[in-house]
Order: structure tokens, then C-alpha cells, then sequence
């Protein structure tokens, strides 16, 4: 079963300096329809003006990934770490037992351009902690390449659950197959481009939750680029 969320459906905020797509409630838009997917909270498209961001805030109990598409965002945390992310990097903080973090647009005159994702970790009260990596456009180019799982296998950064978080920048008219295991579930968000997926279109900002298939086949239509959640199915 396939189900489309179309980028015009989610949640919208614009703030003058945050212009917020909300795949999810998330502040102030509330669609009890749309809480969440598996363990999968949050997805906030964000487009931060130059010299805007968010200051210092608190978070807990929350795996929070960052995925840089435009820009560079300066992060600064109660940990002490301290880094300026640019486009291709992702970067997690497991907020655990409680931290205060802050992420501006570096520049003074660039528009900066990411994806924001919150997932519920299998624990509660973690210690805190952070890392970032880069992935090149090679190692997406036409393949799936793994940014997250709970293993850090090849190279991917570590989250605190069952969850693999794929991602790919696929050729015009490429094809790309995806198994889909049993008591498992995914969630595919079309970052930029047109893809189809099992026949049907989806473009930039559009998604599709995904149960009980055992194969999924995706051709891109434009040059496109795409995340692939493997989610554990809950109440499985």
C-alpha cells in the first residue's frame, strides 16, 4: 500500500526569516492525521534568509538530523561543539537527557536550504551527543548511499534506532529498486525533481508512506533527488 502526501498538503509558516514546510504537526499547524509515521516525527523543509536562524533552545528525548541541501548553518550547542554545516553534510544530535543548541545561517547573503528530521529514539534519558559527516553527490550518484543507521555501517552517522535513512541524486530516466522487508514500513521524501514511484508522480516536497510491499521501483523522471526511510513497522 501506497500513500501519497502531496508538498502542497503539508503545514506551512513564514516567518520573514524561516520559510517552514511541516510534513508533520510541528509549532503551531495541528493535523491529527498526520502526528508522525513509525518513529519518524518530524520533517521540516526550512529556507533560513541570510543572517536569520534559530538561537538557543532546549530539546530532549529526540534523534534530530540535520540535511544541508543550499547554504551553510553555524551549530553551537551545550556539549561545546561548535561547526559550521554546509550542503551535502548531515549532522545528528541525540538531545537525550536534555540539550540547548543553536543553528544560523552563515551567511550574510545567501538563502540557506535544509531538511530538518526528528525521530523518537528506542531509549529514553540517552546521554547526549553530536556528530556530522559529508556525503558527495558521488556517493549518491544513481545508488543509494546509507547517511544514517543505528550501526554507523558504511560510514553512515549512528541513531539511536531501528532505522536506516537512505539517500540518492538520481539521472533523469535512471531506475532504482528497493526491497522492503518484512514487519517494516518506508517513508520516500522527493527532496528536489520529479520521480515516479510505483506509477505514481511525485515531485519536490511530495512523499509516500509505504506498508506492505516487498519491492518498490522508482525511475526519476528529472534529475532528482530523494530519502528513503526504512522504518520499523510499529505494533508489529
Amino acid at each position: 500500500m501506497i500513500t501519497i502526501r502531496k508538498s502542497q498538503d503539508r503545514g506551512h509558516a513564514n516567518h520573514g526569516w524561516l520559510d517552514s514546510y511541516h510534513s508533520f504537526s510541528f509549532a503551531e499547524y495541528y493535523d491529527p492525521a498526520h502526528m508522525g509515521y513509525s518513529v519518524l516525527r518530524v520533517i521540516n523543509e526550512d529556507k533560513i534568509a541570510a543572517g536569520g536562524g534559530f538561537g538557543m533552545h532546549s530539546h530532549r528525548d529526540m534523534e534530530i538530523i540535520t540535511y544541508m541541501l543550499v547554504g551553510e548553518l553555524t551549530h553551537r550547542d551545550s556539549m561545546g561543539n561548535g561547526s559550521v554545516i554546509h550542503a551535502g553534510d548531515v549532522q545528528r544530535m541525540t538531545a537525550g537527557s536534555g540539550i540547548r543548541h543553536s543553528e544560523i545561517n552563515a551567511s550574510a547573503e545567501s538563502e540557506a536550504h535544509l531538511l530538518q528530521i526528528w525521530i523518537t529514539p528506542a531509549q529514553t534519558n540517552l546521554v547526549p551527543s553530536y556528530e556530522e559527516k559529508h556525503f558527495s553527490n558521488e556517493q549518491k550518484h544513481n545508488q543509494w548511499c546509507l547517511i544514517a543507521s543505528p550501526d554507523g555501517r558504511k560510514g553512515a552517522i549512528t541513531i539511536q534506532q531501528t532505522v536506516d535513512l537512505y539517500a540518492t541524486v538520481l539521472d533523469a530516466e535512471h531506475k532504482l529498486s528497493v526491497p522492503l522487508q518484512q514487519k517494516r514500513c518506508a517513508y520516500l521524501q522527493v527532496v528536489a525533481g520529479e520521480v515516479l514511484c510505483a506509477g505514481n508522480l511525485l515531485k519536490a516536497g511530495d512523499a509516500a508512506k509505504i506498508e506492505n510491499e516487498t519491492n518498490v521501483e522508482i525511475t526519476a523522471q528529472l534529475n532528482a533527488e530523494m530519502l528513503w526511510f526504512d522504518l520499523p513497522m510499529l505494533g508489529e
